[in-house]
């Protein structure tokens, strides 16, 4: 059997030119009243994908997955699936599911009877239902629990069962609104992998919406970034977090040092950056910035090495500081290191070993230095 490792690292149609978007949003938006939820956005999404909606309350990415399932229509503009225009097709009518956050289980029905109910609607013969209900309950493993009601269940079971019961009419596509957000982070974590399984499995295409950055890096193959309802960015998640498009971008996925700054010089091999920090900044990965652009310096605390000892050269990408602050999170210490300006500075060091070989603490006088692969201009 193939794992789920090499299906996704071969699963790419993003970059095919043939390959056809299975939902496509057409320069949509929506207003309620006076406020602009989604401003002409476009988005295409391919069969199969898992992919995931990400961003702060308000953004609009809610309101996407509320216009795909049908519950509203845009004010302007088209959404697509498999080509076809969903537009005034009701929502009972379109080949997609929707799972909420509360999962909006019946709390007097049985768990078989929850995730036969939707097949019940639709007419389908007494023996497929109860064919395709055992073959749910064995897919989110609950076979044993199949005659309990939803308030015998935990929390991580009635998830499974929403699932199931969202699955059982072989939706096209799957659309998940915050799906794991009623969960403690042990289980939401487990349960994350389980949902990639699952996916893979079934073949659908997954559109989730979640403000959990950590919970979209790890299950989408590509994540939309929404603000203010326009799209900042579309990629993978290792492009999201290595290369960012942007300041917004870069400051909202994980932790980021940001060195405002002028380019000073341009070359084949990168750029030099003259820092407001006062830091000279050289780096590999200039993008098209141009020598005289006002940019930003982006480089993740992860890259950043943090030492009592100056490195061997002092020139670029090194400035020295005092420790201002420290967080031991078990498997890494984050610290705070500000510099003469008082431009605060994150460095992150991996606690690969019990003791350290060079042990800083609070108001001792400590390096930051980057390589000049580290980091990313941006220009936005």
């Amino acid at each position: 059997m193939q794992s789920l490792g090499s299906i996704r690292r071969d699963f790419a149609p993003w970059n095919d030119p043939a390959a056809k978007p299975y939902i496509v949003f057409d320069q949509v938006t929506k207003r309620f009243g006076d406020f602009t939820a989604v401003n002409n956005l476009s988005l295409s999404i391919y069969e199969r994908e898992f992919f995931a909606l990400l961003g702060a309350s308000g953004c609009g990415k809610s309101t996407l997955l509320r216009m795909l399932a049908g519950f509203e229509e845009p004010t302007s503009g088209r959404i697509l699936l498999d080509g076809q225009d969903l537009r005034g097709i009701p929502p009972y009518r379109r080949p997609v599911n929707m799972m909420f956050q509360s999962y909006a289980l019946f709390p007097h029905m049985t768990v078989e009877a929850n995730i036969a109910f939707g097949l019940k609607q639709e007419g389908m013969e007494a023996s497929r239902i109860a064919e395709r209900v055992a073959e749910m309950l064995k897919l989110v493993k609950l076979e044993q629990f199949a005659k309990r009601k939803p308030h015998q269940l935990s929390g991580g079971q009635r998830q499974r069962v929403a699932l199931a019961r969202s699955v059982a009419k072989r939706p096209k596509v799957l659309l998940l609104d915050e799906p794991l957000g009623a969960l403690d982070k042990k289980l939401r974590e487990e349960t994350q992998f389980e949902l990639m399984d699952l996916q893979q499995k079934l073949g659908l295409t997954f559109v989730v919406v979640t403000h959990d950055q950590e919970e979209a890096m790890t299950m989408a193959d590509r994540i939309a970034i929404l603000d203010k309802g326009e799209v900042m960015q579309v990629a993978t998640p290792a492009e999201v977090y290595e290369a960012p498009g942007s300041r917004f971008v870069a400051n909202f996925v994980g932790n980021v040092n940001m060195f405002e700054g002028t380019v000073t010089a341009r070359d084949a091999t990168g750029a030099t950056i003259n820092s407001e920090s006062g830091i000279a900044i050289r780096t590999e990965n200039a993008g098209d910035a141009q020598s005289g652009a006002k940019v930003a310096y982006a480089v993740r605390p992860e890259k950043i090495k943090v030492s009592s000892r100056p490195p061997m050269d002092t020139s670029t990408n090194a400035a020295e500081g005092e420790i201002y602050d420290i967080a031991y999170l078990g498997d890494m210490t984050v610290y705070y290191v500000k510099l003469g300006n008082g431009l605060m500075v994150k460095a992150a060091t991996l606690n690969s070993a019990r003791l350290t070989d060079d042990p800083l603490t609070w108001n001792d006088r400590a390096w930051i230095s980057f390589r000049p692969d580290s980091g990313v201009v941006l220009t936005r």
